[in-house]
């Protein structure tokens, strides 16, 4: 059922560029009111800007449980939920440092878990709902866990977080997990092939998914991949 507004609110996180500002552009196109989520408030109200109408700026910081707090209690509505905020430290499992690897699973899950523990429950009880977690092929044990031994690691962890949360949510509430490939973002190089446009697609693809569509999976390019 759609608010009274008839108009969902999406919260995007990590949203003031990349993956996340295309996402949040396709989202607002698709009459979805969206929060973007970002670390930095400048950043976050220039890039709301930049698409303009359907969209406001939200700080947030996925790394800290008092920037969670306070868009718990200022945001009383949150239909969907992309979880798109991530970090890449490099090194391998010898040679990174044990805070790289806290860092990351502080964003990549515990973040995402803090988030998902405060908006889910709204989603079943308003028996609509929809969370993508976007992920990467370099997180899937079935893909050999490839790439910097904290970001994989965190990344994996993610993907058990999808489906544990997928297989404990009832109604029309929809868990799933995003490979955005290979994009060209401050984090993907400017070597890469993808465009943000194309990262996206996927992600937005579950995020606006209908009754009949697939739940406690992992894509990319709208196909399933390993976990």
């Amino acid at each position: 059922m759609k608010p009274a507004s008839g108009r969902r609110t999406a919260l995007v996180t990590g949203a003031n560029r990349g993956i996340g500002l295309a996402v949040a552009r396709a989202l607002v196109e698709r009459e979805f009111d969206v929060l973007l989520g970002s670390r930095d408030a400048a950043a976050g109200a220039e890039a709301a800007a930049s698409i303009g109408r359907g969209t406001r700026a939200v700080q947030l910081d996925v790394a800290n449980p008092d920037s969670i707090a306070r868009i718990v209690r200022d945001e009383p509505q949150v239909d969907v939920l992309v979880n798109n905020a991530g970090i890449y430290p490099e090194g391998d499992i010898f040679d990174a440092p044990t805070s790289a690897f806290r860092e990351a699973m502080e964003v990549h899950f515990f973040g995402v878990l803090a988030l998902c523990r405060a908006f889910v429950p709204q989603m079943m009880q308003a028996g609509w709902g929809r969370v993508v977690n976007v992920s990467s092929g370099y997180g899937s044990v079935g893909e050999g866990l490839e790439g910097p031994a904290a970001y994989s690691l965190s990344k994996a962890a993610l993907g058990a977080l999808t489906i544990k949360l997928a297989a404990s949510v009832r109604g029309d509430v929809k868990v799933n997990a995003a490979c955005p490939g290979w994009v060209r973002t401050r984090m993907g190089g400017a070597g890469a092939h993808r465009s943000v446009e194309k990262g996206a697609e996927t992600i937005v693809w579950l995020a606006t998914l209908p009754a009949d569509g697939p739940h406690g999976g992992f894509f990319r390019d709208r196909k399933p991949i390993p976990w």
